[in-house]
């Protein structure tokens, strides 16, 4: 018996090393294939799981604390979830369709602009002015471009929300609802030893992604009401428009306050004509998001959600080049419960260790902007005293 497991060791096939990396390669390309084959069906799926995380607290003290049958919760929470994205949806067209009342302003006042351009640049550089006709030709040329281009976009856009709207509470509804036969599932592939261990493993991934979506959720609250604020002490109509349409994009991590803070700069600058106001509204919005990423996100969201820089805006960009910019929304916390698996799994450890912080993997004296200006405090109050003692009695 002793020689036969010999011989059978003797015969295990070794394979090299760039073939084990070639068929993880092929998996890899194949798997993204299959992610964007069936992006129909996988992107409301991966919504709906981060919304059944979100509403499952809710869900489960109706059923523990107000005994509130487990059908009924389900369906008032997501009621909930919907009446109130509903709002924020009726809210942001309606301000969308008194904007367009001003597009007539908008285009005579970009029409003064471009005169004032054509005569700095023949002023100051002896370049001949443009024909203006040419330019508002172009200009007609390329809205009707994108006008058509638009359209069609709004027409898929439309459906595929008429489809998220109708499949996402559904599958939010079965993943609550047969929760605790999933959890079984689960445990049909471990060993009796191992299942807390997975327990524990799923909690703190559902802990990462509740923490990411609340804390988020909070995030967008302050920050639109900053964005706002600052938008009106400026005087920029429809100031909570915009205050809120760039919280929202907040959702879209350093690509998206970008955005949300040139729309407004270029409607304060067609709308105003003065370069000053534009520059204006940007510095609100570079000051807004200094604020949040230096005091109000490590405030509210804390380090559940610790990933390095690099990590997500290399996930930013898969991400929206697997799924667009649902795949850019989704990419933090798919990268988030990554992680948890990868510290909690041995062999993957290591990759866990590239996607988190490095502040957190060796802590700095100086990390935060807060301890940099607590240190400041503290030494003017130094310098005080040392006054104070060398003045003589």
């Amino acid at each position: 018996m002793h020689n036969l497991q010999r011989g059978a060791r003797s015969m295990e096939i070794k394979l090299p090393s760039y073939f084990k990396y070639t068929v993880i390669l092929l998996g890899i390309i194949l798997l993204i294939w299959l992610l964007q084959m069936f992006k129909s069906v996988l992107v409301p799926f991966a919504f709906a799981v981060l919304f059944a995380m979100l509403l499952l607290p809710l869900v489960q003290d109706l059923e523990t604390k107000l005994r509130v049958p487990r059908p009924i919760a389900i369906l008032f929470s997501i009621i909930l979830i919907v009446i109130v994205l509903g709002l924020v949806i009726w809210f942001l067209s309606v301000q969308l369709l008194n904007l367009t009342s001003e597009l007539d302003k908008i285009g005579s006042n970009v029409s003064d602009l471009v005169d004032k351009v054509q005569l700095f640049l023949q002023t100051k550089f002896g370049i001949e002015p443009s024909n203006k006709s040419d330019l508002v030709r172009n200009a007609i040329s390329s809205l009707q471009n994108l006008a058509t281009t638009f359209l069609g976009n709004t027409i898929s856009m439309t459906t595929g929300a008429i489809a998220a709207l109708t499949i996402v509470p559904i599958f939010v509804f079965c993943l609550l609802y047969y929760r605790d036969h999933l959890q079984q599932f689960m445990f049909r592939f471990v060993s009796k030893d191992r299942r807390s261990s997975m327990i524990q493993t799923v909690t703190n991934i559902q802990e990462v992604v509740q923490s990411y979506i609340s804390g988020l959720m909070i995030v967008i609250v302050i920050v639109a009401l900053l964005n706002s604020a600052g938008l009106l002490l400026l005087g920029v109509k429809y100031a909570i428009f915009f205050g809120i349409f760039a919280s929202i994009l907040t959702i879209i991590p350093y690509i998206g306050i970008l955005i949300g803070a040139m729309l407004p700069a270029l409607f304060t600058l067609a709308t105003t004509g003065h370069l000053i106001d534009a520059v204006l509204v940007i510095v609100v919005f570079m000051v807004v998001q200094f604020m949040e990423g230096n005091f109000i996100t490590p405030f509210v969201v804390g380090s559940k959600v610790s990933i390095n820089p690099f990590a997500a805006i290399l996930g930013l960009l898969i991400g929206g080049e697997v799924w667009g910019a649902p795949g850019m929304i989704l990419s933090i916390p798919i990268i988030a419960m990554l992680k948890v698996i990868f510290d909690v799994y041995e062999p993957l450890k290591p990759f866990g260790f590239l996607l988190a912080d490095i502040d957190d993997v060796e802590p700095k004296r100086h990390k935060k902007v807060t301890n940099w200006l607590q240190e400041i405090w503290n030494g003017i109050g130094r310098g005080k005293r040392k006054k104070s003692d060398e003045e003589p009695e």
